[in-house]
């Protein structure tokens, strides 16, 4: 089921963004709060129902002509749930004594969850492992860290130490207070100053935990610095810049733009891919590429609406056109090969 309403809690922040597709474990978090029921959409945003009209012929040919997408990285319930639990624990608790041991737990689930399917990809929508934002978005963070890092080129030492930076770039917010974290309205002078404090905040958290190396540090002192200089909370030059923060960078990026806040409506990931795209001044452009290749957009076998009006499945996604897939018109039963087809150009999903 696709929800229709955004649940929001007492102080204003969003748990599960309008449009999100409910599961079992989000049900669950939904009850034990209280929440007994919820609206959700009966057809699809483009106006279809979900019961497609699709003859059995076309449903063979789809069949025939799909190709898999590549491996991504799935979360099992009990995994999700345990995560959750670790993240929460590891934001309340920075002055605990196992505070590294909670640390590598989380980061062992998310390395299982890569290698035990040889996982090169991620469906970002798939993640959902808390209804705490800054939870949830270290968790996704940490994931498409880990994968980028191993599109990249990164040996499975440092896919796992990006994933430690990845859990911890946002610890510094637990210096910010909640009325300023979660503020719908726009953020005065002082406030964003302060908030551009964060990742300072955590640097002098971690600073001392002996077990954590100086690329993970930096990894979080630097995860908004730019290579143009313009970043925080140092606005260091590119040849500063750790490995480890640029590609953190660009999946913070990401998630932040399809993610749902009080503050602003969540992107499309068509969206967010693009601006992200447009970046070049500020992201590395070896790392853009290795995002590039680490998302899934378009699962296979989802639909999707073209530019010319019809609605068509998914049936191979290309690494190299991650926004333009292979798809399978259901009007037509045409196949339009958008990332190599030169007859297919002036056509987008939209």
């Amino acid at each position: 089921m696709k929800i229709d309403q955004a649940i929001i809690d007492r102080m204003g922040r969003t748990l599960i963004a309008r449009g999100a597709i409910l599961d079992d474990y989000m049900i669950e978090a939904l009850m034990n709060r209280g929440v007994s029921g919820v609206y959700t959409v009966e057809g699809k945003e483009d106006g279809t129902t979900e019961k497609e009209n699709i003859s059995e012929k076309m449903i063979e040919k789809i069949e025939e002509l799909k190709v898999e997408d590549r491996a991504n990285v799935k979360l099992t319930e009990s995994v999700k749930k345990r995560v959750a639990t670790g993240i929460a624990y590891l934001y309340n608790n920075t002055e605990s004594d196992d505070f590294i041991d909670a640390t590598n737990n989380i980061a062992n689930d998310l390395m299982k969850a890569i290698t035990d399917n040889e996982s090169i990809a991620v469906d970002i929508s798939a993640l959902k492992v808390s209804d705490e934002y800054t939870f949830k978005h270290s968790v996704d963070v940490a994931t498409m860290a880990m994968i980028i890092g191993k599109q990249h080129g990164l040996t499975e030492k440092e896919v796992y130490e990006i994933g430690i930076a990845g859990l911890l770039h946002d610890i510094g917010k637990t210096k910010i207070p909640n009325e300023i974290l979660n503020k719908a309205g726009k953020l005065t002078d002082e406030e964003f100053l302060l908030m551009k404090q964060h990742a300072l905040f955590g640097y002098s958290i971690l600073k001392d935990k002996k077990e954590l190396s100086d690329p993970v540090l930096m990894g979080v002192l630097q995860h908004h610095e730019k290579l143009n200089g313009k970043g925080y909370p140092l606005g260091v030059p590119e040849e500063k810049i750790y490995e480890y923060a640029k590609i953190i960078s660009t999946a913070d990026i990401y998630d932040a733009l399809v993610t749902e806040r009080p503050y602003k409506k969540a992107f499309s990931p068509r969206a967010a891919v693009e601006m992200i795209m447009a970046m070049t001044d500020e992201l590395d452009i070896n790392v853009m590429r290795s995002f590039l290749d680490s998302i899934i957009l378009y699962p296979v076998g989802s639909t999707v609406q073209l530019s010319n009006g019809e609605n068509a499945k998914v049936i191979e996604n290309n690494p190299k056109y991650v926004l333009r897939p292979k798809v399978f018109g259901l009007k037509t039963g045409k196949v339009y090969d958008l990332g190599n087809d030169l007859k297919c150009a002036n056509i987008i999903i939209k």
